[in-house]
C-alpha cells in the first residue's frame, strides 16, 4: 500500500489538495448565506406559531361564548373565591411567567417547573449533601453540617433564579444593542405611509439577520396587533418580554399614541435619538471601566515578562 502511494505522480496529490481547498473554500463562502436563511426560516416560524395560538384561543373563545352558559355566581361569591385564589398562589405564577417570557421560555408549563424547581432542587441538594456527610471518613461537626446544609438549601433555591435572571438579561442587552437601528428603520417605513403592524413585521424580518431575539419579540407584537381586538394588550405584553430599556419605552410610547393620538413618527425619531445616545453611554462608560480592570492583568501577566527582559541579559552577564 504504501509503495503505490510512494510510485503515484506528485501532481494527483496536488489536485487533490486543490479539491479539498475548493472544498472548504466553497462551504466557508456558503455558511454565513445558510446561516442567514435559518434566522429568517426560523422568524416565519415563530410567527406563525404565535399566529396558530392566537387563532385557536380565538377560536375556543367564540366556542365558550355560544356555549349554554352556566348559571351565574355573585359578586360576593367571586369576589371570595377571587381573594382565596390569590391567597394560596399570590403572584408568585404572574411573576415566573414574566420572568421566562423575558428570558425567551415561551412554554406554558414553564413557569410550573420553574416554581418546581426552586422547591425540589433544595431538597435534592440536601440528599445529596447529607451522602457527602454520611460517606465522608472524617467525622463533621454539627456546626458545619448545619453550614453545609444551610448553603445547599440557599444555592437550590437561587440556582434557578440565577439561570433564568442571567439568559433575560442578555436578551435585552442584544435587544438594546440592535433596537436603535430598528427604531430608526420602522420610522422611514412609518414617514413612507406604511402602516405601524406591516413596519414593524418588515423590519423584523430584514434585522433578523443581525439580532434573532428581537426580530423575535417584533414578530410576535406583529402577529398580536394583526390578531388581537386589544392593541393595548399587545403593547404590554412586548414590554412585559421586553423587561427593560429601550424596548420596554417604545411599548409605553406606542401606548401613548395609541391612547393620546399623537404622532407615532415623532415618538419613534425621540426614541430612536434616546436609545442611540443611551447605547453610546454604555459604550463610553465600559471604555472608562477598562483601565481598572487591567491594571491586575497587566501586573500578573504583563510586567514580570517584561522584567525578564530588560533585566535577564543583565543577570546573566554578571560574573
Amino acid at each position: 500500500m504504501l509503495d503505490a502511494l510512494i510510485s503515484l505522480d506528485p501532481k494527483f496529490f496536488i489536485v487533490i489538495a486543490s479539491a479539498v481547498a475548493a472544498a472548504a473554500s466553497f462551504v466557508a463562502f456558503s455558511m454565513p448565506l445558510l446561516s442567514r436563511f435559518e434566522k429568517r426560516e426560523h422568524y416565519r416560524e415563530v410567527i406563525e406559531k404565535k399566529r396558530r395560538t392566537l387563532f385557536e384561543q380565538a377560536r375556543e373563545q367564540v366556542a365558550k361564548n355560544q356555549a349554554v352558559k352556566t348559571p351565574r355566581i355573585s359578586a360576593a361569591q367571586s369576589i371570595a373565591s377571587l381573594y382565596k385564589l390569590q391567597s394560596l398562589a399570590g403572584d408568585l405564577s404572574v411573576q415566573a411567567r414574566a420572568q421566562m417570557l423575558q428570558a425567551g421560555i415561551r412554554s406554558t408549563t414553564a413557569p410550573l417547573i420553574y416554581l418546581a424547581s426552586r422547591v425540589g432542587l433544595p431538597l435534592i441538594f440536601v440528599g445529596l449533601g447529607f451522602l457527602f456527610v454520611g460517606f465522608s471518613q472524617k467525622p463533621l461537626s454539627p456546626t458545619a453540617i448545619g453550614a453545609i446544609i444551610l448553603g445547599l438549601v440557599v444555592a437550590g433555591f437561587y440556582l434557578p433564579r440565577i439561570l433564568i435572571k442571567n439568559m433575560a438579561d442578555k436578551r435585552q442587552q442584544e435587544m438594546a444593542l440592535s433596537f436603535p437601528d430598528a427604531l430608526d428603520m420602522i420610522l422611514i417605513c412609518v414617514q413612507g405611509g406604511i402602516g405601524i403592524e406591516a413596519s414593524i413585521n418588515r423590519i423584523g424580518m430584514t434585522i433578523a439577520e443581525n439580532s434573532e431575539v428581537l426580530a423575535e419579540e417584533m414578530g410576535i407584537l406583529s402577529a398580536e396587533l394583526g390578531m388581537l381586538n386589544d392593541r393595548k394588550a399587545a403593547y404590554q405584553g412586548f414590554a412585559i418580554r421586553a423587561g427593560s430599556g429601550p424596548a420596554k419605552s417604545f411599548a409605553a410610547a406606542m401606548l401613548q399614541a395609541e391612547q393620546y393620538g399623537t404622532s407615532i413618527s415623532k415618538a419613534l425619531r425621540v426614541l430612536a435619538d434616546e436609545s442611540r445616545d443611551q447605547r453610546m453611554a454604555i459604550a463610553e462608560q465600559k471604555a472608562a471601566s477598562l483601565p481598572p480592570k487591567l491594571t491586575v492583568p497587566m501586573i500578573l501577566f504583563f510586567l514580570p515578562p517584561l522584567f525578564m527582559v530588560i533585566l535577564g541579559p543583565a543577570f546573566i552577564g554578571m560574573p
